[in-house]
């Protein structure tokens, strides 16, 4: 039946007996077709995703490099992960640290490897709603992890350098298995409940993305009912995360920067700076993609939609690169294994 003859009596077919329209005005048959009918309009099946705005017919060749950096980023944290489990030496908590930063870092990658190679090599934008929100938990969840994981790396550098005769004692292996808990749960906390104020929203206009993956503020603002508490609750998490892990990281230091500069032998004052530095570059790349992301979506409204593009691939795709070539050039017992592992294969 049409849908425009539903709730006319007068053009909806007549029964077999009685010769009464089997739905008269006044049924409740409308109020029960109408809100499927609803859910498909604010609620989409399919969102589209955007790949490089103004180089569509060039995507297939603009992905080579994308492809490059994601072999580097794989390849590079899985080495990382591969050399620290089978390496007992490096059984550390400085190692277990970079462990997770590296874990981190490789989710993050393989969460959006499928949407981008859909995209840029085989012209597939859609995504449904549901795997829409499952790779913004991926998404935001390992990015949450990675902040966590870069203050818990800072701890770690307080205690070695300011108190380094307590180092073994406060960070135990047990404590280490406490703070990498206390991380997952963190993160479950967290993002869960942004994805489902996310889910109530409605959807009634556009559903084309401005990137190559799902990011909440991206999907948030495609909705056509007020997001003022999911935006409020967006920004406190914000402020609450890597905003205040970023603080702490940075006052952190501060002790750290004295404690250094105290140390009497140039070399040892070289030494010791030197463990530090391979973790403050981790920070600074880390940190400043996603600041540049959050302030773009929150104040560049009028911004060219390439600038959105570029920042969030860079977000996406710098850190997960450049940690395994910052942790495997600055640090030396990294490199050492690592050859040591190719040496082996290779006799």
């Amino acid at each position: 039946m049409p849908a425009e003859d539903i709730g006319h009596p007068e053009k909806q077919p007549n029964s077999s007996k009685g010769g009464h329209a089997p739905f008269p005005q006044g049924t409740l048959l409308p109020l029960l077709i109408m809100p499927s009918f609803n859910q498909s309009i604010f609620h989409p099946t399919v969102f589209f995703l955007t790949g490089i705005p103004g180089f569509e017919i060039y995507h297939a060749w603009v992905f080579i490099p994308f492809c490059c950096l994601y072999v580097i980023a794989i390849s590079g944290n899985g080495m990382i992960l591969f050399v620290i489990i089978t390496e007992s030496s490096l059984h550390e908590p400085m190692y277990y640290f970079l462990s997770m930063l590296s874990f981190s870092d490789l989710g993050l990658c393989l969460s959006t490897l499928v949407t981008m190679v859909g995209i840029f090599w085989f012209n597939v934008r859609e995504i449904s709603f549901d795997a829409c929100i499952g790779q913004m938990f991926f998404i935001h969840g390992f990015t949450l992890m990675e902040s966590s994981v870069l203050l818990a790396m800072a701890f770690d550098r307080y205690i070695a350098i300011c108190n380094p005769l307590r180092y073994a004692t406060i960070l135990t292996n047990s404590t280490i298995i406490k703070v990498g808990f206390a991380i997952v749960v963190r993160v479950t906390t967290v993002v869960v409940p942004l994805l489902l104020l996310l889910k109530h929203l409605s959807f009634c206009g556009s559903h084309v993305l401005h990137h190559s993956y799902c990011f909440h503020p991206d999907v948030m603002k495609l909705s056509c009912t007020d997001t003022k508490i999911n935006s409020a609750f967006g920004l406190a998490i914000v402020i609450s995360t890597a905003a205040l892990d970023s603080v702490l990281i940075l006052l952190s230091y501060v002790p750290i920067i004295n404690s250094v500069l105290s140390i009497a032998s140039p070399e040892e004052r070289k030494k010791a700076f030197g463990t530090c530095v391979s973790h403050i570059s981790a920070v600074a790349i880390f940190y400043i993609p996603t600041i540049s992301l959050s302030l773009v979506h929150r104040f560049g409204k009028h911004a060219p939609p390439l600038v959105h593009t570029l920042i969030a691939n860079v977000y996406l795709l710098i850190p997960p690169v450049m940690n395994p070539i910052i942790y495997s050039v600055k640090t030396k017992q990294i490199r050492k294994a690592m050859v040591k592992i190719f040496l082996s294969k290779l006799i």
